[in-house]
């Protein structure tokens, strides 16, 4: 079963926290950065390579989840004749770090960001990723400024990219920047945000691209405990999502035309995964005419609706396999896209927090600039993949065990009692495994609280609702059983 990213809010308590701290021990994850790292760090931070381009007139604002403040992009819409202009500034981790330096040679150590529910285990040092390189409020910052001319309908007409100094000027989070649009009090800067974002969904619409609406997880701190419960995505966020697809879209096309780069891909789901899911939707009581394509039906599913959550968590197996694709000199590779997104894509926007990222920007400005890539970007280039990959299963390896271990450490005086849930998964073992012959393990989601957990019964109805009893919650094992009640 895909696994969810959680988050806790406020501060764990000191149980959580020692067995956070016993886990990290455990995965053997980078904790603090070396001396040498630091030094050089704050070395760069003091006086970063600034770009000759002043854009700082432009009033840039930040849309993060709440409390972030390792900001990659700050955003700018504005109208431009009958279309858009969309001007996404990322931050620029190549005016702070020396190629072959300590503070790059540690970011590929660390490859991505590392969350737990008790904070992160940052890419870069916090002087950078939090400091200097973070596109904060009221600072100079330097970016790599993507400016997008789209038409009428969204689409895209032109492409820029330069090294500019920038300045947001208001940072959001989610829900304020929800609010101010849904009540009418944002500025167009934001309001365009929603134009844009439904435009842009409308043309995924079209070339076939899915966006899958997942609710995700979330520990909240209440009546001096803490509670799991589930948190549905905003519009604002997808929207949002979509300014991210744009520029990623964009960037493998200047790649590609340039001939050299590092694509995001995922070739087309086998008829065999898709005909799973057919099986899936059909137990869950989906309709799912054959007329009718994934990408149409996934877009019509309401992911309150628990038979549409848990067809929603078993489409994300058709994510699986995405991985990085190197190529140079115009050898192209025979996979160019991602078939989620259904076109050519890469991870360009988030260099905070991902390798990859700072790669494909300088590939990127090297294209716009008509310039040869720089040696020490091709240097790193071919074992970029097989970083990633690492860095990638590293990332979902914390994941996993940070939600194993806070579920069982919220139910662990609560075995024996009993839940209302839904079967969400299950799983599909040769008949010798199951006397029965049907699945007798699968996995059920809790209604409330916000658990998901191992189930074990025979029949294990997919997608109905049912009542189980938890039978196990082991903080030290991270293991969270039930059984039919």
């Amino acid at each position: 079963m895909p696994r969810r990213h959680i988050r806790v809010t406020g501060a764990p308590g000191a149980a959580l926290r020692d067995a956070l701290d016993r886990l990290r021990t455990e995965l053997g994850v980078p904790l603090a950065f070396p001396l040498g790292v630091l030094t050089e760090a704050e070395r760069a931070a003091r006086a970063p390579a600034l770009p000759p381009y002043d854009a700082t007139d432009i009033p840039f604002l930040t849309v993060d989840p709440p409390g972030a403040t390792d900001l990659d992009q700050a955003l700018h819409l504005s109208r431009r004749g009958t279309g858009y202009r969309v001007r996404y500034a990322i931050a620029d981790v190549g005016a702070f770090v020396v190629p072959g330096g300590p503070v790059d040679e540690e970011a590929h150590r660390r490859v991505t960001t590392l969350y737990f529910p008790d904070g992160k285990l940052p890419l870069h040092p916090a002087v950078l990723s939090e400091g200097a390189a973070s596109l904060l409020p009221g600072r100079d910052r330097p970016a790599a400024l993507w400016t997008v001319d789209l038409d009428a309908d969204g689409r895209t007409l032109a492409v820029d990219l330069r090294r500019a100094l920038v300045r947001s000027r208001t940072r959001l989070d989610y829900a304020e920047a929800q609010r101010r649009i849904d009540d009418g009090t944002a500025e167009e800067p934001l309001s365009l945000l929603a134009t844009v974002g439904r435009l842009r969904e409308t043309l995924e619409a079209e070339r076939g691209g899915i966006s899958l609406q997942v609710p995700e997880q979330e520990i909240v701190e209440r009546n001096h405990g803490y509670e799991p419960t589930y948190r549905a995505q905003l519009p604002a966020e997808a929207w949002n999502a979509q300014l991210s697809l744009l520029t990623g879209m964009a960037a493998a096309d200047l790649m590609l035309a340039s001939g050299t780069g590092i694509l995001r891909t995922l070739p087309p789901a086998p008829d065999g995964a898709v005909g799973r899911l057919r099986r899936t939707a059909h137990a869950l009581r989906i309709d799912w005419p054959h007329h009718v394509s994934y990408a149409a039906l996934v877009r019509s599913l309401d992911p309150h609706r628990p038979a549409h959550a848990a067809f929603l968590q078993e489409c994300t197996t058709l994510l699986r396999g995405a991985g990085y694709t190197v190529f140079r000199d115009g050898r192209l590779p025979d996979i160019t896209t991602h078939s989620a997104v259904a076109a050519p894509y890469t991870h360009c926007t988030a260099p905070l927090r991902r390798l990859a990222d700072r790669y494909t920007t300088e590939l990127c400005l090297a294209a716009v600039a008509g310039e040869p890539p720089p040696e020490g970007v091709l240097a790193a280039l071919d074992a970029l993949p097989k970083e990633m990959a690492e860095g990638g299963r590293r990332a979902n390896a914390v994941e996993r065990a940070c939600v194993d271990l806070v579920e069982a450490a919220l139910l662990k005086d609560r075995v024996g009692e009993v839940f209302e849930g839904c079967v969400v998964d299950v799983e599909d073992h040769p008949p010798t495994h199951r006397p029965s012959g049907r699945p007798t393990t699968g996995t059920v989601q809790l209604e409330s609280p916000a658990v998901v957990g191992r189930l074990d019964g025979d029949p294990l109805p997919l997608g109905e609702r049912l009542r189980v009893r938890l039978t196990e919650a082991d903080p030290a094992r991270r293991a969270v059983r039930f059984a039919l009640a």
